[in-house]
């Protein structure tokens, strides 16, 4: 079911917006109905406190509690399909190193579940691109030159240099950093937008801690983390 809360202020905007600061939301994540309006004040209440409330509701597709992994098919290579994977790989980056900065090599690396493809050379940077989403959208084209002629999807995993594991080290700390000042100020926090995969990594390193909630809003590409105090 969709939260609803009722937010109270001396103008509907006053209202509208402490609303959204209890939700955490933008205005566009949410449904707003008037129920005691600032337009209509009879003149014995002229000298009343000005109340103004709102009832919001709290658009289903940004109630997740966390970002739910997509279901994926089962994947099991055999060793012919691991083969013919590892191929069509060799075949497309003998020739792309060759391109890249002088030095780089690669290596490849299957199992029975995916396809594990890594460059080497601390100049490849560019390749990374932002918080990772070259090197992402580069690990999508490769899991579709590893998938011809086979007769389901194979998942390549890419890194270069070591790149995920370091990321997922900066954002642990991260989390574990804003988590201690949710708890010292009783503040929420908002983390700029991520992508899924940083999302998880946030939500599974606090989803220990007692004290912590942490919750996922907005859409993609602008989804992002909201940090705040475990309500009792």
């Amino acid at each position: 079911m969709s939260k609803t809360i009722v937010a109270e202020g001396r103008t509907t905007n006053e209202a509208i917006e402490n609303g959204l600061k209890e939700l955490n939301v933008s205005k566009d994540r949410v449904n707003v109905k008037v129920l005691e309006s600032d337009d209509k004040r009879s003149f014995f209440s002229i000298l009343a406190p000005r109340v103004v409330k709102v009832e919001m509701t709290l658009k289903e597709e940004i109630e997740n509690k966390i970002d739910l992994p997509k279901i994926r098919k089962e994947i099991n290579l055999s060793e012919e399909e691991q083969k013919i994977a590892r191929n069509n790989l060799e075949n497309f980056l003998s020739e792309f190193v060759k391109e890249l900065p002088e030095g780089t090599e690669y290596e490849i690396e299957t199992d029975n579940k995916n396809v594990y493809v890594n460059l080497k050379n601390q100049n490849l940077g560019f390749l990374i691109g932002y918080r990772g989403e070259t090197l992402y959208a580069f690990q999508n084209i490769l899991s579709s030159i590893a998938s011809k002629g086979e007769n389901q999807k194979v998942r390549v995993i890419f890194d270069i240099e070591g790149y995920k594991e370091k990321r997922q080290k900066t954002l642990e700390d991260l989390a574990e950093k804003i988590a201690k000042t949710v708890m010292r100020t009783k503040k929420t926090v908002t983390l700029e937008p991520m992508q899924p995969y940083e999302r998880k990594i946030i939500h599974t390193k606090l989803q220990e801690n007692t004290k912590i909630d942490t919750t996922s809003i907005g859409e993609e590409p602008y989804r992002k983390v909201v940090i705040s105090i475990k309500r009792k």
